[in-house]
């Protein structure tokens, strides 16, 4: 009779009070998208002379988010047709040793694989291999989009009718719909500039794009003559460290060479 009860009981529970779901894995690995030489770093990156005068080296990484759900693609670095070559293109030399397609090769995938292409923001050294995967859903901001229609378009294929776009209008972008990879409303280095949230079971992470260009950026709040919007800039950068300090996430600045350690190296994952 006592095992009646308890079948009984047990058949009675209600579906929330189950054993919750495991949440999908994430995992986060760091693609070689570029590096390249700042002449002058402080004349470049700074209207308040934040910085030391003269040369500086940069690196330009991307990022492949794999979900239970897809595979994103965070960013892709300087065009593939830059691979072996030194280009100097006014204030910077660039230079690209390996394509991401090369590099996802390694890791058993091919374009394809790729179900999102997401971008920072609309300058050259984020956008220049987008091309190579346009069966994947573009996620960016509206008014980089906009803006960055012209000759050089790097979102051809996203232009055309049918083509799979989200984006980005004032409001975070959950990926994946589950919080897990969130693509966060920063804007004033570009209009439609976003910085990546990527909740790893060993804690959270969080990709600069071009909030900042380096750790000294970030420790002076410096300001590059060239964003859109100061006063955004600087309200964005508020907004992300309140994040990163109430989150205790990791933060890795995208064009900062010494962050490159905080993640496993290339083809490890962190997880």
């Amino acid at each position: 009779m006592k095992l009646l009860f308890l079948a009984a009981a047990i058949l009675a529970t209600p579906a929330l009070a189950q054993a919750p779901k495991p949440i999908p894995l994430v995992s986060l690995i760091r693609l070689d998208c570029g590096t390249g030489t700042i002449k002058d770093f402080n004349a470049f990156f700074s209207d308040s002379f934040d910085y030391k005068s003269g040369p500086r080296e940069i690196t330009d990484s991307c990022y492949l988010i794999r979900h239970a759900n897809g595979n994103l693609l965070w960013d892709t670095g300087f065009p593939a047709s830059l691979k072996g070559k030194s280009m100097d293109m006014g204030p910077l030399v660039a230079r690209l040793d390996r394509t991401i397609v090369e590099q996802l090769a390694t890791l058993g995938l091919r374009p394809t694989d790729v179900d999102i292409v997401g971008i920072s923001h609309m300058h050259g050294d984020h956008v220049g291999q987008a091309k190579n995967f346009p069966a994947a859903k573009l996620v960016i901001g509206k008014r980089d989009l906009e803006l960055s229609k012209g000759k050089d378009d790097a979102f051809g294929p996203w232009r055309k009718a049918g083509a799979k776009v989200e984006t980005m209008d004032g409001a975070d972008v959950d990926i994946f719909g589950d919080g897990r990879v969130v693509a966060m409303n920063l804007p004033g280095h570009t209009p439609g500039h976003m910085a990546l949230l990527v909740r790893l079971a060993s804690g959270p992470v969080l990709l600069s794009g071009d909030l900042y260009h380096s750790n000294e950026a970030r420790a002076k709040r410096g300001i590059p003559p060239f964003n859109t919007s100061r006063a955004e800039t600087l309200a964005s950068i508020d907004r992300f460290e309140r994040v990163a300090r109430n989150l205790g996430a990791k933060v890795i600045i995208q064009h900062e060479p010494a962050d490159i350690a905080k993640l496993p190296a290339f083809p490890a994952a962190a997880q």
